[in-house]
């Protein structure tokens, strides 16, 4: 996926100027930490932090000792953007260490921090308050892990935060409005225990990638998603809970390469707006109660490369979409009520399937999108989803 692709370019460019930088800087700054005020409130706080990691199997941080933090692993120094002169610690990258702890408040001392990365880690409990005082903080990964409690809303106050991760973890509750009011371009909150309707305000961020997946949100995904059109290129919901028809504004989001609404209970067509996303790569509609016809429209998106749409009760494909092996699009059509074709629903399903006027249909009131409490989730028939 081309996000994915940029930043990993973006990281890769960063650590590689830190090495260069650093390299240069331990012979110029050997004695630095003697009279630089950032690096001792830098040794303060790691040495707070090591105090507080429980369980090192691979003795990552065992050679965190002493004041010279730039050489600590995991721990990346760079000048001061400030300062050229000074060199403070601009970076830590713990992933995949494999390390058990807490976070502690001294982290708030490392006010010069660009990135946080604690990927497939065991640190528990609450984000700590004190990492607002994080103004450079530019990404945060916090995935796979084991931290609890609500949302953590001290990475609202981040000014300068673009990247945050936070799936894979056992936070709770609503998702608050404001995480869309900011200038954040990548927002992963997957697979945690979130509970509460979409916000309405979800099209004000600036985001180009939304994964919201394996949460139970519930309720509708609002019109105002259209918001998005100028940024966004995936949008991932698999496994929300969220239901009733699938807005038309969602054809509106012209830079779409990703659209993933498998595993809910979205119910009503195809709308054929969908059809104007000329950029889309992988549309899933999969494991709903979506009727109608499957409309050609979809069908000949010139990007299009996987097309999935099985376990819904779609009974005609428009055109091409009959045969899109022709155009070697990857597609799975089964468990629909599609004649003639194989694997398909039993008539009897087929015939008890109501169809759903869109227009008609009040399920997505802005009384129910506005409301907080948390719908009762209806258990799927079909298989549990993989995680995204």
């Amino acid at each position: 996926m081309a996000f994915y692709h940029s930043s990993l370019t973006l990281i890769c460019l960063f650590f590689s100027t830190f090495t260069i930088i650093y390299a240069k800087s331990r012979h110029e700054h050997k004695h630095e930490h003697e009279h630089n005020h950032k690096l001792r409130q830098a040794y303060v706080a790691l040495q707070a932090w090591k105090h507080v990691i429980y369980s090192d199997p691979s003795n990552f941080t065992s050679n965190w000792r002493g004041p010279n933090v730039c050489n600590y692993t995991g721990v990346y120094c760079a000048p001061s953007i400030n300062d050229a002169a000074v060199l403070v610690v601009a970076g830590i990258d713990l992933n995949h260490a494999d390390v058990a702890g807490l976070l502690p408040d001294e982290l708030g001392l490392l006010s010069d921090l660009a990135l946080i990365h604690l990927n497939s880690n065991r640190f528990c409990g609450i984000l700590p308050r004190t990492i607002s005082k994080l103004s450079l903080l530019f990404e945060l990964d916090l995935s796979n892990n084991r931290f609890v409690g609500p949302f953590p809303d001290v990475v609202l106050s981040l000014p300068s935060l673009r990247y945050l991760d936070i799936r894979f973890n056992e936070f709770e509750g609503r998702v608050p409005p404001q995480l869309f009011g900011g200038k954040l371009d990548a927002i992963f909150i997957n697979n945690n225990r979130f509970q509460s309707t979409i916000p309405r305000s979800i099209g004000t961020s600036s985001a180009s990638v939304v994964v919201f997946a394996n949460n139970q949100l519930g309720g509708c995904l609002p019109p105002s998603i259209s918001k998005f059109a100028d940024t966004l290129e995936e949008l991932v919901l698999i496994n929300t809970s969220i239901s009733g028809c699938l807005p038309v504004e969602v054809g509106f989001l012209y830079k779409l390469r990703v659209l993933d609404v498998s595993f809910n209970q979205i119910v009503g067509p195809i709308p054929y707006s969908v059809a104007g996303l000329a950029h889309l790569e992988r549309l899933n509609l999969g494991h709903n109660k979506m009727s109608g016809i499957v409309p050609e429209g979809v069908c000949v998106l010139p990007n299009l490369v996987n097309f999935t749409f099985d376990y819904n009760f779609f009974c005609e494909e428009e055109g091409i979409c009959a045969n899109l092996s022709s155009k070697g699009i990857v597609f799975d059509d089964r468990r629909n009520c599609l004649p003639r074709k194989p694997l398909q629903r039993r008539k009897k399903e087929c015939e008890a399937q109501k169809p759903v006027d869109c227009l008609e249909d009040r399920s997505c009131s802005s009384s129910s999108a506005d409301s907080d409490v948390h719908q009762q989730i209806i258990p799927l028939s079909s298989s549990t989803p993989p995680p995204p």
